[in-house]
């Protein structure tokens, strides 16, 4: 009797065909949304994904300033930066980063739940997020990602 043998097959340039998706950011959850798009751009939702090849797709993200936290978040939550110099620490709330730079939160969101090395920053730049609802990428005809 032959016994059958199914070879894996692993990711490459070949195989992947990298999408495009737009994301609307407007009173989705932060933490939810960010989840799905970490996903997409880690390419989780492909049959041929490979963890150690970058076979994500690209995700837009439009109205940033309007993505919603649960509860008490945006007052309470914290985001912390440091130079690296004494006294360069600083503390800011989450309510006045949206005001500030909307597109932050959610890039640090995402970038979170990506690999920690050279990959993880690879499938970062496939990330654009955008304040406005209109973004320079309408060329790629990118789908709605539910």
């Amino acid at each position: 009797m032959r016994h059958l043998s199914f070879k894996t097959k692993s990711a490459n340039e070949q195989i992947v065909v990298r999408d495009w998706y737009v994301v609307d950011a407007t009173n989705q959850t932060l933490g939810r949304m960010a989840t799905k798009i970490a996903h997409t751009l880690r390419g989780k939702n492909k049959p041929y994904y490979t963890p150690h090849f970058d076979c994500g797709d690209y995700v837009i993200v439009v109205n940033s300033g309007k993505v919603q936290l649960t509860g008490n978040k945006m007052e309470d939550k914290e985001y912390q930066t440091f130079s690296g110099h004494p006294g360069g620490q600083k503390i800011e709330s989450a309510k006045n980063l949206v005001a500030r730079r909307p597109n932050l939160m959610i890039e640090r969101a995402v970038k979170g739940m990506l690999p920690k090395n050279r990959l993880g920053r690879a499938m970062a730049k496939k990330l654009f997020v955008y304040e406005e609802a209109a973004h320079p990428h309408a060329a790629q005809q990118p789908k709605e990602l539910k």
